[in-house]
């Protein structure tokens, strides 16, 4: 089980007042302007389905997201001796394709808000498993190698904050991934990929999840990805805190790898 280790500090608080949400509020999940109900409604939505969240994620990716996370890590300049934070490690499906990389338990910190789908990580126990959040990292100043946020973007509360946070963590040089599944440039390219994430999955779901919020999760899944900011935003956003050399690259039209350093 992941141990439950409140984060070593508090948020800091935007420096202009504001909080730059990743992308804009969806009413139909949690009152506009109400940070703790959308954070309720994450984290509920998450821990209550942890059980199926693999199972759909397979089906989500056709079976090609283990390669596919792996290539990326090895792209961004993964590699043994590095000191890794998965951040949003949810169910461990980016964890483990690091160790498959470094086969360092020992060097890998995991954090995500949680619990309940870091309890499905199975992961070696030398793996250290935080409960936190992008916007308050559990972890001492330039501490980290190599910092990986797989497919949480868009969950976060506040991303001009999680960056400076990055920066703080990251040891100087120190690597920084984002993955993250953005809409294609096309219409019609976006109409298909929202029938299948917002239409087929959640219909699938209703038949293979034991979780009944599953099918909801997968339809909010789409709808953060349609609302999310634009990669240009995103890349402006890692340069303002500081990180250096932020550069997007994509896969298939849709996965996006934002990169930097520190």
């Amino acid at each position: 089980m992941p141990d439950r280790v409140p984060p070593a500090r508090s948020s800091p608080e935007p420096a202009d007042g504001v909080v730059h949400l990743p992308h804009s509020a969806l009413t139909d999940y949690y009152p506009d302007g109400d940070r703790q109900a959308r954070e309720r409604f994450i984290r509920s939505a998450f821990d209550d389905t942890a059980g199926d969240y693999n199972r759909l994620e397979r089906i989500l990716g056709l079976g090609t997201g283990s390669w596919y996370r792996r290539q990326a890590l090895l792209r961004a300049g993964l590699a043994p001796g590095m000191q890794v934070l998965d951040l949003g490690m949810g169910t461990g499906l980016v964890s483990h394709e690091i160790l498959h990389v470094t086969k360092e338990p020992q060097r890998l910190v995991g954090v995500d808000p949680s619990p309940g789908m870091m309890a499905q990580a199975h992961l070696p126990g030398e793996v250290r498993c935080l409960v936190g959040r992008a916007e308050a990292l559990p972890v001492p100043d330039a501490s980290i190698d190599f910092l990986v946020m797989g497919y949480a973007l868009r969950h976060i509360e506040d991303f001009s904050v999680a960056c400076a946070e990055f920066r703080r963590v990251l040891k100087p040089g120190g690597r920084l991934l984002i993955l993250e599944i953005t809409k294609p440039a096309g219409r019609i390219a976006t109409a298909l990929l929202k029938l299948y994430m917002r239409g087929a999955l959640p219909l699938l779901a209703r038949f293979v999840s034991k979780a009944e919020g599953t099918p909801r999760l997968w339809r909010y899944y789409w709808d953060t990805i349609a609302a999310c900011v634009a990669p240009a935003e995103v890349l402006a956003t890692l340069r303002a805190a500081g990180l250096h050399d932020a550069s997007r690259y994509v896969e298939l039209g849709i996965f996006s790898e934002y990169g930097a350093r520190g």
